[in-house]
Order: structure tokens, then sequence, then C-alpha cells
């Protein structure tokens, strides 16, 4: 079908001429490379499919699927409810071994036959190896944790406050098949916002509780100020390694977003004290995902009388 568009008949008219040939090469040295550039769209479309593909990962929070708090001393795992911990049942042995916990070290001794391996990638083997005897899983030197399978399931020791608890992964999971993604509000450019960062004359930490009732104490990176609809609003920011991480509630989580806040990450301020916040890229906490997270919660001060109609929305009803 012959185009008719009158706007395109110009280039065919001078397209032999001097102004043609000018015209096409600014097109292709502005327009045309321009095009080829992701619009705010499109990458904020790929930064979400990352963070799903994440959350379905084997690190992911989507096969989470225990959390048992040790006591100290002994502790008997394995399939059935009369060990001190139980596996899922059909997954592991009646008797699949024995956690030890002693002054904040753990260790893990196998039941006779129980085919357990120990991933120590941490420090530089290569594939998971049997575990013979007993195995020290976590102590207070630790840097990374120490894995241990057997068939689908994964687990490692976390330390919360003065508790240790043992987080179980099942990559089979009916989660992984269960999950449909996550709904979020349109993309919207202008949730992209400068924001000063004031940083502390001398260094702070924030108080901050978890959903365990427990309270850590983050390095406080500043404050970060930022403008809306010419009012101006303020959140604290921690540092996380080569980010700020920053926790914060709204008015949407009352009905649209998830009832505990949300999470957000920014790149450190420049030179010239800014960063940006781009609230399209708020997420929901782990424990939207899983009822075994133990996730912060937003400090008081950082529950804004701003409605954030960007970012994801409410997942799960953890």
């Amino acid at each position: 079908m012959k185009r008719t568009d009158s706007s395109i008949e110009p280039l065919n008219i001078y397209s032999g001429s001097f102004f043609g040939l000018w015209l096409l090469a600014m097109l292709a040295s502005v327009g045309w490379r321009v095009a080829d550039e992701p619009s705010y769209k499109a990458q904020i479309d790929e930064w979400h499919l990352n963070r799903v593909k994440s959350l379905k990962s084997e690190s992911g929070w989507l096969n989470v699927a225990g959390l048992f708090w040790l006591k100290e001393g002994e502790n008997k795992v394995g399939g059935d409810t009369g060990n001190d911990i139980a596996f899922p049942s059909g997954k592991v042995p009646v008797q699949l071994g024995t956690f030890q916990l002693a002054n904040g070290t753990v260790t893990f001794t196998p039941a006779p036959e129980a085919a357990v391996l120990v991933d120590r990638s941490a420090t530089g083997t290569e594939k998971p190896q049997p575990v013979l005897t007993t195995e020290t899983i976590f102590s207070p030197e630790s840097r990374k944790p120490v894995v241990l399978q057997h068939g689908s399931l994964r687990w490692f020791i976390i330390k919360r406050g003065n508790k240790y608890g043992v987080r179980l992964r099942d990559l089979e999971s009916p989660l992984l098949n269960a999950f449909q993604g996550i709904d979020r509000y349109p993309v919207d450019e202008s949730w992209r916002v400068k924001a000063r960062l004031e940083v502390p004359s001398e260094p702070k930490t924030i108080p901050i509780m978890d959903v365990l009732g427990q309270i850590s104490q983050y390095p406080l990176a500043g404050t970060l100020v930022f403008e809306r609809a010419g009012k101006t609003y303020r959140l604290d920011a921690a540092g996380e390694g080569e980010k700020l991480f920053i926790l914060f509630g709204d008015p949407t989580n009352t009905h649209d977003t998830y009832g505990a806040g949300r999470f957000l990450y920014a790149a450190k301020a420049g030179s010239d004290g800014t960063t940006t916040l781009d609230f399209n890229q708020a997420i929901n906490p782990p424990c939207a995902f899983t009822a075994f997270a133990t996730c912060p919660l937003p400090p008081k001060q950082n529950k804004l009388a701003l409605a954030v109609t960007a970012g994801e929305k409410r997942y799960g009803d953890h």
C-alpha cells in the first residue's frame, strides 16, 4: 500500500539536493541515535524483569520454605515431627542429623547414611562435597553462609540479634510455580526525583525494629531531602555497600501496597551532594513473599504523608 503521510514526502522531493542530504545527516546523527536508546519506561521494565528473575533464582525469596530457631546445645533435625526441627516430610530421612549451638558457633553432624552435601564455595571448592563428619557451618568469624543440601533442600544459618536460626530453601517449592509476577503502578517518570543528602556531622545510627520485635542499629548515611508538588519530604537512608537503603511507608500501604512499607535503593550521593530517588523501583520486602523472613520495618520518621503511587503493589497476604 502506498504511504500517503505528507510529512514524509519532502524527504522524497529533496533527497537528491544538498538540503535533503543535510537533513538525512541530521536525522542520522540525532533522531536515529536517540531512537536506538531505550526509553525510560523500557529501562524500568527491564529492571523489573531482572527483579522477578532474582526472586525466582536459587537465592531468591520464593523458595524459602522454613525458619527454625536453634536452642543452645543439641538440635536434632529430620523428616519426623519428633525431632527438634522437622524438615518437610518426604524430602529428607526421618533422621537427617544434628545441629549443635555452642557460644555462637553452629556445627552440623549428619546421621549415619544421610546424604548431606556441603557447599564450601566461599573457600574455593568448585562443587558440593559430602559431609562425612561434623562440619562447622557458622561461627562469629563467618563472612558468608555455609550451605548444606539434601535433594531439593538447601539450608544455612542466619543470626538475628542473639538468635540463631536455620533458613531452609526448597528448590521445588510450589510457590515458584504459583508465582505470576508482581502488580505495579504504571511507570511514571515524575516519580524519579532529585534528592539532596544531608550527611550527619559525626557518625550516627538509626534504630530499626524488625518483624521479630528486635531492634538493630543501622549506619545512618544521611537524610534525603526531596520535593514533590511543591512540598518538601525527608527520608533517613542507611548505607548498604555501594547503595543507599531506604525503608519507607506511605498512605498507599493501607490498601494498595504492602502494609509494612516498601524498600528503595539509590546510588550514593555524587560530588554535588545529590542523588536520584526512583520510586518506580520501590519494592516489596521479603516478608511479602514468605512468612519465614525477618524484615526490618520503616522507622517513624520515614513514614511519608505523601501517597507514593509508583513501584510495586501489594503481593501476598503475609
